[in-house]
């Protein structure tokens, strides 16, 4: 059953393209694995944010936060809300609190995209290394 995003999501909170890449980076998150398993609310923000820097880049948190993504609860709400559709399943101990982290969740996202972003790195460290936004007085354009 194909699943309509901008039909069967108009009239939720979230921009239906929310929907759309939170269930697509479930799955490549729940694929991760060998073997494919469950995966807690921690492990869905932590794919979602590979997959949002990945896909976009620097402007991530700016795109997530268009389709009305601030935050890890953000992204529960929209888990949860494709639980109550029918298009995902849930275990017992799966809770809303479970996508509450520490700190600003776009904040993260961005921070982590500077850290893994090889051009970014400090020299001979590589991506991964102590890499910095450019700031003023930088020498960074």
């Amino acid at each position: 059953m194909a699943i309509h995003f901008s039909e069967e999501f108009a009239d939720r909170p979230f921009h239906p393209t929310a929907y759309e890449f939170v269930l697509a980076s479930l799955d490549r998150t729940i694929r991760s694995f060998d073997p494919p398993r469950h995966v807690s609310g921690r492990e869905v923000l932590d794919g979602l944010g590979r997959d949002a820097n990945g896909e976009f880049g620097p402007m991530a948190a700016h795109v997530l936060f268009h389709w009305g993504i601030r935050s890890g609860p953000d992204v529960g709400s929209i888990v949860f809300d494709l639980v109550d559709r029918g298009v995902l399943a849930r275990t017992e101990e799966d809770r809303p609190e479970d996508f509450e982290i520490e700190g600003d969740f776009l904040d993260r996202l961005e921070a982590d995209y500077y850290r893994d972003h090889p051009g970014f790195a400090e020299p001979g460290q590589g991506a991964g290394g102590r890499g910095t936004r450019p700031g003023p007085g930088s020498g960074s354009l």
